[in-house]
C-alpha cells in the first residue's frame, strides 16, 4: 500500500473535491482518498500492484481538472 499526494489544478469548491474523490474511489486498487481544493491536492492510498499513477491521473483528468 502506498500513499501519493497529487497536485490538482482547477478545483474551486466542495463539489470539485467530491468529483475528484469519487472518481478516484472508483479506480480498482484505491482504498482511501482525501481531497482539498484549498491546498490543490488529492492524497490517495492505493495498492501499487493494482493501479498505476497514470491511471490515477487519468481519473482526475476525466473530471476536467489538471494534474501537475
Amino acid at each position: 500500500m502506498e500513499i501519493a499526494t497529487i497536485h490538482v489544478y482547477g478545483m474551486t469548491c466542495d463539489h470539485c473535491e467530491e468529483s475528484v474523490k469519487n472518481a478516484l474511489l472508483k479506480v480498482d486498487g484505491v482504498s482511501a482518498v482525501t481531497v482539498s481544493y484549498q491546498n490543490k491536492t488529492a492524497e490517495v492510498q492505493y495498492e501499487t500492484s493494482e493501479v498505476s499513477m497514470e491511471e490515477l491521473e487519468k481519473a482526475i483528468e476525466s473530471q476536467g481538472y489538471e494534474v501537475a
